[in-house]
């Protein structure tokens, strides 16, 4: 190999590096940036935090039934691992309960409507995963009886790691690939009025904002891409269209939240988390019912 071409592979080579290492460092600042992001946030606490039954048990109908906080959070609500350490990061649901490396141990009630409602840390920058945009639209007594449940949580010790992104996380976040800064997707708004509980399309659309409904399949039910990983799948079309639920019957959709099987008796992904949703009483599933059927007919993924 002569001397010319040896130095033009050596410079090749160097100049090869020298982007790699300018492209990392590009990726790492502006992540950096959004991740350290501080939101400025007005955190109003329910007037009184109740302590009552009947408001504990409200609040674990909703934390197990409908926001489906055991989703990340484990069974007992002491924290779980979100998927196996990797280059995207480590994604963790923390411990919730008053146990040894519990959140409870230390959150004041402000602390649990700031997480929550907005999605920030005590210092504001933004939480991963945890879907506020969707809690947002919890109605204020709701959230107080939640919070009221949360208070009393049996301790559970388990310290949990803290979610952070990896190098591809961090990449895919500023290609725009993985929206998981909640706090950028939070709505600042205020508690929704109260709705009367009960068999209605009214409490059916309220039902359906904060328990994830609107936040994966769109505002107009329609479906399509849903935030997340990679390989997170697209969300069904619920509207009465040729593309959506048009011959489903309200025993189908009871059947599908109940037990996670369409009208053909194929299975639904439990990304969509029926088994949670399995637990709704019956006036809250029919509530569903009748706010999905009277959405209008779009095609799949029109949002």
């Amino acid at each position: 190999m002569n001397a010319r071409l040896l130095r033009w592979l050596w410079t090749t080579a160097a100049l090869l590096v020298s982007l790699a290492l300018l492209l990392v460092a590009v990726v790492y600042v502006m992540s950096w940036r959004r991740l350290t992001r501080v939101h400025a946030v007005t955190v109003v606490v329910p007037q009184a935090i109740p302590t009552d039954a009947a408001s504990i048990a409200r609040g674990q109908h909703l934390a197990h039934a409908v926001a489906s906080c055991r989703l990340c959070h484990g069974p007992d609500l002491g924290g779980q691992m979100l998927g196996e350490p990797g280059p995207i990061g480590t994604l963790a649901g923390p411990n919730l309960t008053r146990g040894e490396g519990g959140l409870g141990r230390t959150f004041a009630d402000a602390d649990w409507v700031r997480g929550i409602r907005h999605g920030v840390h005590a210092n504001g920058t933004s939480l991963l995963v945890m879907p506020t945009e969707a809690f947002a639209f919890m109605g204020e007594a709701d959230l107080a009886a939640l919070i009221a449940y949360l208070k009393q949580l049996p301790p559970v010790d388990r310290a949990m790691p803290a979610s952070a992104l990896g190098p591809l996380g961090r990449a895919l976040l500023v290609a725009g690939q993985l929206s998981i800064l909640v706090a950028e997707k939070t709505l600042a708004m205020p508690y929704p009025a109260a709705v009367p509980s009960g068999p209605t399309a009214e409490y059916g659309r309220y039902l359906a904002g904060f328990s994830g409904c609107l936040g994966c399949h769109g505002p107009g039910l329609s479906g399509g891409h849903v935030d997340g990983p990679p390989d997170t799948p697209a969300a069904s079309n619920l509207t009465p269209d040729s593309t959506g639920i048009q011959k489903w019957t309200e025993a189908d959709f009871e059947r599908a939240l109940r037990h996670g099987v369409r009208p053909d008796g194929r299975p639904i992904d439990v990304f969509m988390p029926w088994p949670n949703f399995s637990g709704m009483t019956d006036d809250e599933v029919r509530a569903l019912w009748l706010f999905i059927r009277s959405m209008p007919p779009k095609p799949f993924g029109n949002r």
